[in-house]
């Protein structure tokens, strides 16, 4: 029990510390750079669905040995374990989410959700995306157990190059066409679309993030599929 509240409590704080360290290292360079927009709404909408895929990603990497007892009972297969990580990973941070964007709010800062459904579209994607990667990651780490210390460090350098810190419409375009094949970048500027009038998102797309997403999902499911025997009986 105390665990799982730790577990609830550090969803609070590691989005929270994350967003007081860069407020105090870049709030000021963006003030004067975006006047019109807020920097702490601007950062939540980077921070929370990057953490929200990270988690999803990282925790299905063991999600098998973790859960090992759970498949003495028939019904229960490797790939409830990721449905069911992935639905309480988005509960917790959808939740802190709106907690966090209350906060800045009642400080002063303004935002105003203008297109709901793109920002739930957004985030539907970004979980099926989540649980793509998690199955990928979950095949391969059973599959290969030393791999399982590599795969969450592949997910570290896309803190840095998924427009978390930073709007894509700063970097010059011709670099666009590369950062564009990240789907978080997409995720992260469609995000803050939505909650930030006037906020420019030029080059992102919503069907190249669908795309993107069943493609993952597709070879996830396939991979588990292949593999879902071997990794029971191993």
């Amino acid at each position: 029990m105390v665990s799982f509240r730790l577990g609830y409590l550090w969803a609070i704080l590691e989005p929270s510390a994350h967003l007081l360290i860069l407020l105090g290292i870049f709030g000021y360079i963006m003030h004067r750079t975006m006047p019109d927009i807020s920097f702490p709404v601007f950062l939540l909408n980077g921070l929370i669905p990057f953490f929200i895929f990270s988690s999803i990603s990282n925790r299905s990497v063991g999600a098998i040995e973790a859960n090992q007892g759970l498949f003495n009972y028939r019904p229960v297969k490797p790939i409830d374990t990721i449905i069911a990580r992935a639905l309480l990973e988005t509960l917790i941070y959808v939740a802190v989410y709106i907690l966090l964007m209350l906060i800045v709010w009642m400080a002063g800062e303004y935002f105003e959700i203008t297109n709901f459904l793109q920002l739930v579209l957004t985030w539907s994607l970004l979980i099926i995306l989540s649980c793509g990667v998690g199955l990928i990651f979950m095949v391969v780490g059973k599959t290969f157990p030393e791999m399982q210390k590599v795969l969450p460090i592949l997910l570290k350098p896309l803190y840095f190059i998924s427009c978390i810190m930073f709007p894509l419409h700063s970097i010059p375009k011709q670099y666009w066409s590369y950062l564009l094949w990240n789907p978080l970048v997409h995720v992260v500027e469609l995000s803050r679309e939505a909650v930030m009038p006037g906020y420019i998102s030029e080059g992102v797309s919503l069907n190249y993030l669908a795309m993107f997403t069943l493609v993952t999902l597709f070879i996830g499911l396939a991979l588990y599929r292949t593999r879902e025997e071997a990794m029971l009986t191993s």
